[in-house]
């Protein structure tokens, strides 16, 4: 038996060294746990994660925060709700980190917002657009950064009653983000112009439209207005489809996101002129913040950013901010350093409220014109986030027994 007992008092004498050797190497970092849908939506992951890297990068060469460098742990979610809560589970459990940020898609954000409510793990969605995530499914634990679907459509509302069109055809992809989108507008058109009619309604499953029977359903209702929520691929093969149909001609068109160059540049000459857009004209914004974030992202990457580059840089930059104030990556003391917390951005300084955990920066919103055969945004102006959200009576409201 002396020589097992001896060898098992070995083996634990070199587990108990370990344990405690690793936190010493852990001290020195604080650990991020990052997840996003990276193989399903490229178009604006790929500059979302160039803009973290920047960030985390900038924020350690300055000696990182408390004295620690940043440690992202990034993980793809699949684009899979299940999924997604199993890799937040594996980033908290397994690697350890601190909190958790990310996730693009509206339901991939509301599961992953689930989880940090039940598990009490801090999460900053960065640019899942539902207002679920902040409202009606929100928590102590979830704060989020990107102007949600509300935001953004009363963003485009000014043009939209402007415009005085009665009857109005919607089309969105079938899921939390574009049914959300569409609520929003009716009840804002609805609340603006009580006659409005909504003639159709085309809701085609993400990623899988079939553009030519979608485009000339539009056409066929003979609506003299258009609602558009469609992005990415969808939103190419829509614009392509309805061009050669004539489907936009001589009618108003307004829309959610076409103005950002990963779903504006694709389009080339084809960009649809006139399109009222919220987005991000990049190459014509020249505030002093905006204009040193664009040259060190060229410097770095020898490309231009798109939206995604900003959120992805922004939500490492709050991170950062939330656990100075903090001075601590404990849960709770992040929670409450959040609640008012200011961030400085290339879009400039906003902050995120103690009410919703909503931040207030805002968007870009101008229409699509053609300058050297290829779309960008004209006439636009930066709408303040913070002007188009509801009151924090309101929000009490929309946020039942959140914390």
């Amino acid at each position: 038996m002396r020589p097992t007992r001896h060898v098992f008092y070995l083996a634990l004498a070199g587990s108990l060294a370990a344990g405690f050797a690793m936190p010493a190497s852990a001290q020195n970092t604080i650990k991020i746990g990052e997840l996003n849908s990276y193989k399903a939506q490229p178009a604006f992951l790929d500059p979302y994660k160039k803009g973290w890297e920047m960030a985390v990068e900038e924020i350690n060469a300055k000696g990182g925060v408390l004295g620690k460098k940043l440690e992202v742990i990034s993980r793809d979610d699949g684009a899979n709700p299940g999924e997604a809560v199993r890799v937040a589970e594996e980033l908290v459990t397994r690697e350890g980190v601190a909190m958790i940020a990310g996730t693009f898609l509206s339901h991939i954000g509301l599961a992953v917002t689930n989880f940090a409510g039940q598990k009490k793990v801090f999460f900053l969605a960065a640019e899942p657009l539902t207002d679920k995530i902040t409202w009606a499914n929100g928590n102590k634990y979830t704060f989020r950064l990107r102007a949600t679907t509300y935001m953004q459509v009363a963003m485009l509302m000014p043009a939209a009653t402007a415009a005085k069109k009665k009857k109005w055809a919607l089309v969105y992809p079938n899921f939390e983000y574009g049914q959300s989108a569409a609520e929003n507008f009716k009840a804002l058109m609805k609340k603006a112009q009580p006659d409005v009619e909504f003639v159709t309604e085309q809701a085609p499953p993400l990623g899988k439209i079939d553009a030519g029977a979608v485009a000339q359903a539009i056409d066929d209702a003979k609506p003299d207005a258009i609602f558009n929520v469609l992005f990415g691929g969808d939103l190419a093969k829509f614009v392509r489809e309805g061009n050669t149909r004539g489907v936009f001609k001589n009618r108003t068109v307004v829309s959610l996101l076409s103005g950002e160059p990963e779903y504006l540049d694709p389009l080339k000459d084809e960009a649809p002129v006139g399109w009222v857009v919220t987005g991000y004209p990049w190459d014509k914004i020249k505030t002093k913040e905006h204009q040193a974030f664009v040259d060190a992202y060229k410097k770095k990457y020898n490309d231009y950013p798109r939206l995604g580059s900003v959120v992805g840089y922004v939500t490492m930059k709050s991170l950062a901010a939330g656990i100075a104030k903090a001075k601590s990556t404990d849960t709770e003391k992040l929670v409450a350093a959040f609640k008012g917390l200011k961030v400085d951005s290339p879009f400039g300084p906003f902050s995120y409220r103690a009410s919703d955990h909503q931040a207030t920066m805002g968007a870009y919103v101008g229409k699509i014109a053609l300058e050297g055969g290829k779309g960008t945004m004209a006439d636009f102006k930066y709408v303040d986030g913070a002007s188009v959200l509801p009151s924090d009576a309101e929000t009490k409201k929309l946020r039942p027994a959140a914390d």
